[in-house]
């Protein structure tokens, strides 16, 4: 709507303009001037034209923009309520719409659609992230607690770090091992002054 009326303004103001140079026109042929003095005029004439167009689509070019940026962007807080076969469907439906702006892309569709392309691939990207996420956070859950866990749900660290004794197994003592620490258990000296 303010694109139209700005568009709507500029057109009026352009032909209004176009009115008052046929007026000076009539003025000037009616007084008779020279072939060249007439000449001059129109070229005058016609390098305001040109500044006046090249302003007008100066003024329209931001709106243009600012209206394609309005695009409905996908928000990942908006998908994270959904249900998975909600989410599913809206993958399928991003899919189906990027293959039909790919092929408009190759026939030659219209700069719009082309720069809708990156929006929609970035949106399929969101939503098989909210898929993975729930799925990986609901796993986390079943498997709490439990003794053994998938490799991807487990702490990943280094591989030295992953094949350590854990507390439990480094305290653990042979009988000959704890007969030994009883018997030779370490001394405690004092000098005597």
């Amino acid at each position: 709507m303010e694109l139209l009326s700005h568009n709507m303004m500029t057109c009026m103001s352009f032909f209004s303009f176009l009115f008052c140079v046929q007026n000076v026109n009539q003025k000037h042929t009616a007084a008779a001037l020279s072939p060249s003095r007439q000449s001059e005029l129109y070229i005058h004439e016609e390098e305001v034209l040109r500044k006046l167009l090249v302003a007008s689509t100066r003024c329209v070019r931001p709106f243009r923009q600012r209206r394609e940026k309005k695009m409905a962007k996908i928000k990942a807080r908006d998908l994270r309520g959904k249900k998975k076969e909600e989410l599913l469907k809206q993958l399928d439906d991003l899919k189906n719409e990027l293959s039909q702006l790919r092929v408009a892309k190759v026939t030659g569709g219209a700069a719009s659609k082309l720069s809708k392309i990156r929006v929609v691939r970035k949106s399929i990207a969101r939503v098989l992230t909210v898929i993975n996420q729930t799925q990986k956070e609901n796993l986390r859950k079943f498997y709490k607690g439990k003794k053994y866990k998938p490799l991807d749900l487990r702490p990943k660290k280094t591989r030295a770090l992953r094949r350590r004794l854990n507390k439990h197994e480094e305290g653990l003592r042979t009988k000959k091992q704890q007969r030994k620490e009883l018997l030779y258990s370490i001394r405690k000296f004092a000098v005597k002054a």
